[in-house]
């Protein structure tokens, strides 16, 4: 089981990323998709959810309007288009996978490595 979080690196404020999560080793078309992010010295916190056949999404007050939570099940992959960025976005993002849509972090059942987004002013 395995998912990789890829696309970061950095880019100056108001620019755009697009993160992509890829999974395997287990049935990515029966999971929802939660990205989190955790920048130093805070708490991890999510950022945006999809349900497993990409139909319903979410995004937190923060970014929403800004980025955009997408999926590709015939490719195992999610994604998290990032625009307009800001300083204070630079975290490390993870990608996670639950069976349940919206549920607790805890209740994610698998997590990604992360990768590092640093938007600089």
């Amino acid at each position: 089981v395995q998912l990789q979080a890829s696309g970061g690196g950095l880019v100056q404020a108001g620019g755009s990323l697009r993160l992509s999560c890829a999974a395997s080793g287990f049935a990515f078309d029966y999971y929802a998709i939660g990205w989190f992010r955790q920048a130093p010295g805070k708490e991890r916190e999510g950022v945006a959810y999809i349900s497993s056949s990409g139909g319903t999404t979410y995004l937190e007050d923060f970014v929403r309007g800004r980025f955009t939570i997408s999926r590709d099940n015939a490719k195992n992959t999610a994604y998290l288009q990032m625009n307009s960025l800001k300083p204070e976005d630079t975290a490390v993002y993870y990608c996670a996978a639950s069976l349940g849509y919206l549920v607790p972090d805890n209740d994610y059942e698998h997590w990604g490595q992360g990768t590092l987004v640093t938007v600089s002013s």
